[in-house]
């Protein structure tokens, strides 16, 4: 099958062995001075090791790989102990990956295992734990001192900020736009917002990396929009993205589709999500979002309202369905 993994650049490597001690599933091994990719089957692709390398030797590739396998994880992380299970779960519970969560405490329960605070395969956006050893609670501290839990990847790093942040940080919009139209012009001037403020209030926005149950999801209008969609409508940001926050996918390209069903309910059920906007091009292959939508929220316990945008991609055009 064709999914997302990690690659490792040997003439970068230093054989640090930071990205070992950041992969929740042991993927990672140093052997002879460099790090390896040791099983396919151990790697998730969600890229937690590629932050902890110093030499930016680690990217997130698609390739056909074996599919992941997390009863194998289990096999491979439960001898390291309590705290080392403890952050894995974490980990899954972090990226919404609750099918995988889900396996991963089975698979310990067939142990006779059970990990305190994950007893079910459906945490709370802030469970009431029992009482856990010092181990177990370091393992599960949240690694940013404002109380967003992520792993070592930067891309996943859960952030929220106010609608036009970014637009802000230029100077006057004339003469940013006007820099950024030459060739070697600095970057981070907001220049490329042409003095239009972005409406985007948090990252990530891959719907792999996002946790659904970040904070800032909790009550909050949803889009759910294809990959091309904002490059088709010339108003995505004024048109769809304002007052909602926001999620994207491609329905035929991206691997690993079906987590994004458990994260689209959880986003419904559990986030409370007070409304879901689905935006999709005008040609077959994205529908299969809609889709992907529709089987979520069938699987969850609420009504949640959702609307659907479809957008032109001769003009970008939008028609509410």
């Amino acid at each position: 099958m064709k999914r997302t993994v990690i690659e490792i650049d040997e003439e970068l490597c230093d054989g640090c062995g930071l990205c070992a001690g950041g992969c929740h599933e042991s993927a990672i091994q140093i052997i002879d001075g460099k790090a390896r990719l040791v099983g396919d089957s151990l790697c998730d692709g969600l890229g937690a090791c590629v932050g902890e390398c110093p030499r930016g030797a680690i990217t997130v590739i698609e390739r056909e790989a074996a599919a992941y396998d997390e009863r194998e994880v289990i096999d491979r992380i439960a001898p390291k102990g309590q705290a080392t299970l403890a952050a894995h779960l974490k980990h899954l519970a972090d990226h919404g990956q609750d099918t995988w969560l889900a396996q991963g405490i089975a698979a310990l329960k067939d142990k006779g295992i059970v990990i305190p605070g994950f007893e079910s395969a459906k945490p709370a956006a802030a469970p009431a734990a029992p009482a856990r050893s010092a181990q177990v609670l370091e393992a599960l501290r949240p690694a940013h001192a404002g109380g967003h839990a992520f792993g070592g990847c930067p891309g996943s790093m859960a952030r929220s900020f106010p609608s036009g942040a970014t637009a802000q940080a230029g100077g006057t919009p004339g003469a940013s736009h006007a820099s950024a139209s030459r060739p070697g012009a600095q970057a981070g001037s907001n220049a490329s917002a042409g003095g239009l403020a972005s409406r985007l209030e948090q990252w990530p926005v891959q719907l792999h990396l996002i946790n659904p149950r970040a904070p800032y999801f909790r009550g909050a209008d949803i889009l759910v929009a294809a990959d091309c969609t904002a490059f088709a409508c010339g108003a995505f940001h004024q048109a769809l993205l304002a007052g909602r926050r926001l999620v994207i996918a491609c329905p035929k390209l991206d691997s690993g589709k079906e987590i994004y069903v458990d994260k689209i309910r959880a986003l419904a059920e559990e986030s409370g999500a007070a409304s879901i906007t689905v935006a999709i091009m005008d040609v077959p292959c994205c529908g299969g979002l809609k889709r992907i939508v529709d089987e979520a929220l069938a699987a969850s316990s609420v009504a949640t309202p959702v609307h659907t945008v479809v957008v032109s991609s001769q003009g970008g055009a939008l028609t509410w369905l």
